[in-house]
C-alpha cells in the first residue's frame, strides 16, 4: 500500500505495516500499544473491510480500537461502534466573560450537579420538556420517538422506564459537563455524554447475536463479529442502532438545555444569550462516499471532520477542549480524533495515583477531587496538545478552552 503524499508536518499518516487492508494511521507504531496494533491488524484482516484510519489518540478498545475509523462494504461489527452507542459531545459559547465568574465556583458547580443527575442516576421522573423548549428542529417528534422503543430488540422492552428517567442524565466514567473559558476569555459550557444503560444493553444484545452467526465463526477476534446487509439481523441492528444514537443526541440536549438554565439563573442580572450549539457523535454509524464507493463507516472514538464540519476534542479532567472546524482531507475519510485519548488503564491508573495527584493534577478547576475519580485523573490521559498537532491535516482550531468547572459522575 502507499502512503499518500502528506501535508502534515509530523509526516502523518503512516501505513501500518503488516495490516491486510489499506490503514494509514496519524500515530506512530512505536507510540500504539502492542494489544492495539494487534486489534487494528485483526480488523484490517476481516474481510468485508475497505480501509482503516487510526487517529493520533488510539488505544485498545473491546473489538474494536478506540480511535478507529473502518469503511466496510455491506457489513457492520458492532463493537466497531461501541457499547455506549452515540456517545459525543455538545458545547456552547455564552455572552458571559471570564470577568462575569465569582471567585468561588462551588455554588455553580452544585447548581448543575442538583439539575442534572451523574453517575447511575436518572431523574425522579419524567422531565417536563416544554420549559426547554426542545420541541422544535432536531430534538421535535418526542412522542414519535419514544412510540419507537416498542419496536427494540425485545429483551429491552422492561427498560423503557429506566431510559426515560435516564434521559438528560450524565452517566459515569469520562463522561462530564465543563464550565471552560476560551482565549478571549469567552465562557463556555460543554458536556460529553451518550446513550446511557438502554445503549449499552442494546449493543451487548446484537454483540451476542453476531457471535451466533455462521460467516463469524472463523474470525481472527469473535468480538469483530459482524452483521451483513440484506439481513434480518443486520435490519434489526440498524433499526436499534440508530435509535439509541438518537437518544444520545435528545439526551445530550435536555442536558445542555438544563445547564443553561442553570446558568441563566445564577447570573440573572448579566441576562445571558448563548450561539449555536455545537454537537457531534463520536462512536456511530453513517453511509457515506469513500473513494468512490458507498461504504458503511463506523467511527469508535472518533469524530467526522468534513470540510467545514464543527467538532469537539476534549482533554482529560479540567486540562482543556478544542473547538475544531474539518478541512475535509479524504486520506483520512474526513475524520479526526475524539480526545485526548487514554495511555493507560483506569486500574492501571487506580494504581499509580493518588487523590493527592488528582488534588495537583486539577488545580485551579472546581471539581469533585476523591478516590471515586482517580482514574479519570489527566495523568492517565495522552497530552491534548501533542493530540492536536499530529491532525493539522485533519482539522483547524477555532477555539482553545479551559476548564473552571468540571462535573463528574
Amino acid at each position: 500500500m502507499s502512503t499518500p503524499i502528506s501535508t502534515n508536518p509530523l509526516g502523518f499518516p503512516v501505513a501500518l505495516s503488516g495490516a491486510a487492508a489499506p490503514t494509514l494511521m496519524w500515530a506512530h507504531e512505536h507510540a500504539i500499544d502492542a494489544a492495539a496494533l494487534t486489534q487494528l491488524r485483526n480488523i484490517a484482516a476481516l474481510p468485508w473491510v475497505h480501509g482503516v484510519r487510526v487517529m493520533p489518540d488510539v488505544h485498545l478498545g473491546m473489538g474494536a480500537t478506540v480511535g478507529s475509523v473502518i469503511a466496510m462494504r455491506e457489513a457492520i461489527s458492532p463493537n466497531a461502534v461501541g457499547v455506549d452507542i452515540g456517545c459525543g459531545m455538545t458545547a456552547v459559547r455564552t455572552s458571559l466573560r471570564a470577568e462575569d465568574l465569582p471567585q468561588d465556583l462551588k455554588s455553580l458547580r452544585r447548581g448543575i450537579e442538583s439539575a442534572v443527575p451523574v453517575g447511575f442516576n436518572g431523574h425522579a421522573r419524567s422531565l417536563d420538556l416544554r420549559p426547554l423548549k426542545l420541541d422544535w428542529g432536531p430534538t421535535a417528534g418526542w412522542d414519535t420517538f419514544w412510540k419507537r422503543f416498542s419496536g427494540l430488540h425485545d429483551g429491552v422492552q422492561n427498560r423503557e422506564s429506566k431510559a426515560r428517567s435516564q434521559m438528560g442524565s450524565l452517566g459515569g466514567g469520562n463522561h462530564f459537563i465543563e464550565i471552560c473559558l476560551d482565549e478571549e476569555g469567552a465562557v463556555w459550557a460543554m458536556l460529553h455524554s451518550g446513550s446511557r444503560n438502554i445503549g449499552k444493553e442494546l449493543a451487548e444484545r446484537h454483540v451476542g447475536i453476531a457471535k451466533t452467526m455462521a460467516h463469524n465463526a472463523v474470525l481472527p477476534d469473535k468480538d469483530l463479529a459482524v452483521f451483513l446487509a440484506g439481513t434480518p439481523e443486520m435490519d434489526a441492528y440498524l433499526r436499534d442502532l440508530t435509535w439509541a444514537q438518537e437518544y444520545a443526541f435528545r439526551s445530550r440536549a435536555v442536558m445542555m438545555a438544563l445547564v443553561r438554565r442553570v446558568i441563566t439563573n445564577a447570573f440573572a442580572a448579566a441576562e445571558v444569550t448563548f450561539d449555536n450549539e455545537i454537537s457531534c457523535h463520536h462512536n456511530y454509524v453513517a453511509r457515506e462516499t469513500i473513494e468512490g464507493a458507498e461504504m458503511l463507516v463506523t467511527r469508535k472514538g472518533a469524530i467526522r471532520a468534513g470540510k467545514g464540519d464543527l467538532g469537539l476534542i476534549p482533554g482529560s479532567m479540567g486540562t482543556g477542549s478544542y473547538v475544531v472546524r474539518g478541512l475535509g482531507n479524504p486520506a483520512s475519510f474526513e475524520s479526526a480524533s475524539h480526545g485526548a485519548g487514554r495511555r493507560m488503564s483506569r486500574s492501571a491508573a487506580k494504581r499509580q495515583f493518588s487523590v493527592a495527584d488528582l488534588v495537583a493534577q486539577t488545580e485551579g478547576v472546581e471539581c469533585r477531587k476523591d478516590a471515586g475519580i482517580v482514574d479519570e485523573i489527566p495523568g492517565a490521559y495522552k497530552d491534548l496538545g501533542e493530540v492536536i498537532a499530529a491532525q493539522t491535516d485533519l482539522v483547524e482550531v477555532v477555539a482553545h478552552l479551559k476548564a473552571v468547572v468540571c462535573v463528574k459522575g
